[in-house]
């Protein structure tokens, strides 16, 4: 088996940090719009995608949903994170026989704040019989470069919508395929766990009931019992999944996969159904659209865009 001097490692290991720096810059990204009164937590709404238009308001009723999380865990094989803040937003178009079709925003339906995995690379990948490997870790020790982040992101639209799951309990609401990005400047920038053509898939259920209200505003968001639109507000709810299933992590290292073997032996991956779980603590989830949609037929996706639209401050 071949060695590694020093020189060769820390050789290495500069060869990556740059590289990983090098990834890390990026475009900066628009802020999401504010909007007034009742229509403040639906900034991603996708009011402007064709689909959301063209619901008529008998055969198709246009809606957005909004559910956040301040905070939870997900465990993924053999690790467990902490996680912050989720933001899920879709709009959906309510057909008249029942079923929902989902529409994700531009930029994906989810957005979740990066979490801090445990241990960092040293508890990623570390300790390792690969010999590059093995200068990585000895020279991570005590090293700033250690810290690594995940970040939960949408591959794809959700589907399976299902608006009475939200107010009961085991019953699957959404099925959200997502990856886990993970990043260091030793990682490369690509990363992953899951992808688009293999990608994790969240079935979130209620695991209490959601305490209920609604409210009644005008399009603006001005509050009005007599207000055209209303909100459906489910609050306080515990929200899990352990039924998905996780796949191994790719492009880890020089994206192009150098480290891969090393960071899916620590991790457990690739973990079948039942040994992974997601849970999302104290969950808020909003439901608004136009009370009487066949009042603005054929033009109610266009009504409830223009309402978006004359919301924002």
């Amino acid at each position: 088996m071949q060695s590694f001097t020093p020189r060769t490692r820390l050789a290495t290991v500069s060869a990556l940090t740059a590289l990983g720096a090098f990834a890390s810059l990026g475009t900066a990204t628009a802020a999401d719009p504010a909007l007034n009164g009742e229509w403040a937590p639906f900034t991603r709404c996708p009011v402007d995608a064709p689909a959301m238009l063209a619901a008529d308001g008998f055969e198709k009723t246009p809606q957005c949903v909004v559910s956040t999380s301040a905070g939870g865990s997900v465990k993924l094989g053999d690790t467990t994170v902490v996680t912050g803040k989720t933001n899920l937003q879709i709009g959906i178009v309510q057909n008249a026989d029942g079923t929902s079709s989902v529409v994700a925003p531009p930029g994906g339906a989810l957005v979740a704040e990066p979490a801090t995995v445990p241990g960092g690379l040293l508890g990623l990948m570390c300790p390792s019989a690969i010999p590059v490997i093995t200068g990585l870790c000895e020279s991570l020790e005590n090293s700033s470069l250690n810290k690594i982040t995940a970040t939960m992101e949408s591959v794809g639209a959700p589907y399976d919508f299902n608006q009475t799951a939200g107010v009961l309990t085991d019953m699957p609401i959404v099925a959200l395929p997502v990856r886990i990005h993970l990043e260091n400047p030793l990682l490369g920038s690509k990363c992953y766990i899951g992808t688009a053509a293999n990608p994790i898939v969240l079935l979130p259920e209620n695991r209490n009931y959601p305490a209920f209200d609604m409210t009644f505003f005008q399009g603006d968001g001005t509050l009005d019992p007599a207000g055209e639109m209303s909100r459906i507000n489910l609050t306080g709810a515990t929200q899990n999944d352990s039924t998905f299933a996780v796949p191994a992590a790719t492009g880890c290292g020089l994206n192009i996969g150098l480290i891969n073997a090393a960071v899916n032996a620590k991790t457990g991956l690739p973990s079948p159904s039942g040994n992974n779980s997601l849970t999302l603590n104290d969950t808020q989830t909003h439901l608004t659209g136009l009370n009487a949609p066949g009042t603005a037929a054929p033009r109610a996706g266009e009504v409830l865009a223009r309402h978006w639209h004359s919301a924002v401050r």
